[in-house]
């Protein structure tokens, strides 16, 4: 396996750095504030109800309609679609994890190659993350210095460092339309200094890296809001950040397991006080209700693995729920997953066949990745023609109402809606506290 081309370090090279403790008063530095972006973004309409809207996104690979999920493809690739099976469903974004592909293939393999687009034969648009999650989340030892992102290797144990120079040149070999700043990454559920320090840390190393960004005519650098849970600290991160002038800024730290009802009032804080011109990113977040609750907060644009992992364990996603297919009940069911979606699995297939193969052949998760993907998809197309045709808030109603047609609504989802206005239909099973 290739290696990231990391130098290793010691904490005497460290202690020697040219990055001394921070002083209360640098905190913030002067803003490096970009001047080039290699977008457009177009709003085409907004509801007049929610915060929800419509718009086109022109990268330099693709014009991306939003509201937009994205797939993820951590190594180049979803986990069972090609990248052609992604065109035939119009998918035109996708997302590449810097930390693997900087791995394997390498970043030198992706200079010659000309780029992630020629490597993985994908002509539509891409966004790579910064690599800084993977480093913590992955690794069983890693360190945040002010320098970079120290950790242990997986390959031979040595210490190396992931700085936001490093993040930004490994991201610029790899020629996605979109990229992360490295940001310094804590859990949603941590609290105390710890928040404020990972945030302030985060609009110094935007800094750093813009100015080591060497193809701002051709990649967009994102923003990425910090602050947890905490509002104060969101909205001061906001405040600089903007003044940083980014083509886009997405929303991080979520996701990561806090409440629901932390969830959506720290997206329903943020969304509004970013640019109305810029695309807003919520980082993470996949769960079909959670794309249309975050949507009708604001948000254009989301990703998560989680439609093509869940189908690794035989769940079909639908307007009405996880369906679980190993379950008994479908063993004779010769419906397909779900009559009205277009996608090749439930035009070929029935329940009943999915049933049989689950746990026999790995076709069964190529086809159930497939119908997540195209039911992700197909969620935000519909929501983008409700936006448009101004009947966005009916849609919540119904979409809610189907999804919990058999169960109560979860109190986050009553009051995230009615902080947009939208009153829910009324529910015979009534309203729960919990989670969902």
């Amino acid at each position: 396996m290739t290696q990231l081309n990391y130098e290793p370090i010691d904490e005497a090279t460290l202690a020697d750095s040219n990055m001394p403790p921070i002083a209360e008063t640098e905190l913030v530095p002067t803003p490096v504030r970009m001047t080039t972006t290699a977008l457009e973004f177009k709003l085409v309409a907004k509801c007049s109800t929610t915060r929800a809207r419509a718009s086109v996104l022109s990268l330099p690979h693709a014009d991306v309609l939003t509201p937009v999920f994205m797939p993820v493809g951590t190594q180049g690739t979803l986990k069972g679609i090609s990248t052609k099976q992604l065109e035939d469903l119009d998918c035109r974004i996708m997302l590449g994890n810097t930390y693997h592909l900087g791995n394997r293939p390498g970043e030198e393999v992706m200079k010659e190659m000309g780029g992630l687009h020629k490597f993985q034969n994908w002509n539509r648009a891409l966004l790579t993350d910064s690599g800084g999650f993977q480093m913590v989340s992955l690794l069983k030892f890693a360190r945040v210095t002010e320098e970079g992102v120290l950790f242990e290797s997986p390959h031979d144990g040595s210490e190396m460092l992931l700085t936001p120079e490093k993040s930004v040149e490994i991201q610029n070999g790899i020629g996605a339309d979109i990229l992360m700043q490295l940001d310094d990454v804590i859990s949603s559920t941590v609290t105390g200094k710890r928040v404020e320090e990972a945030m302030y840390r985060s609009i110094r190393w935007l800094d750093r890296c813009i100015m080591a960004h060497g193809r701002a005519t051709d990649q967009n650098i994102f923003a990425i809001i910090q602050g947890g849970l905490d509002a104060d600290l969101r909205t001061i991160c906001v405040r600089e950040m903007v003044k940083r002038n980014t083509p886009g800024y997405a929303i991080g730290g979520l996701s990561g397991g806090e409440a629901k009802d932390a969830f959506w009032r720290t997206v329903a804080h943020t969304a509004p006080l970013l640019p109305e011109n810029k695309p807003i990113y919520c980082m993470g977040v996949g769960f079909a209700i959670d794309l249309v609750v975050c949507t009708a907060l604001g948000v254009d644009m989301f990703d998560c693995v989680y439609p093509t992992r869940t189908a690794r364990f035989g769940t079909a996603l639908t307007d009405a729920g996880n369906m679980q297919l190993k379950h008994s009940k479908y063993a004779t069911d010769l419906q397909p997953i779900d009559a009205d979606c277009p996608c090749m699995t439930c035009r070929t297939y029935s329940r009943a066949y999915l049933h049989s193969i689950l746990g026999q052949e790995t076709v069964v998760c190529h086809l159930l990745s497939i119908h997540n993907v195209a039911y992700q998809l197909r969620l935000m197309t519909r929501m983008r023609d409700a936006i448009i045709a101004d009947e966005f808030p009916a849609f919540v109603r119904t979409f809610m109402s189907t999804m919990f047609a058999h169960s109560p609504y979860p109190q986050w989802i009553v009051d995230s809606m009615r902080s947009v206005n939208v009153e829910l239909n009324p529910n015979p099973h009534g309203i729960t506290s919990a989670e969902r």
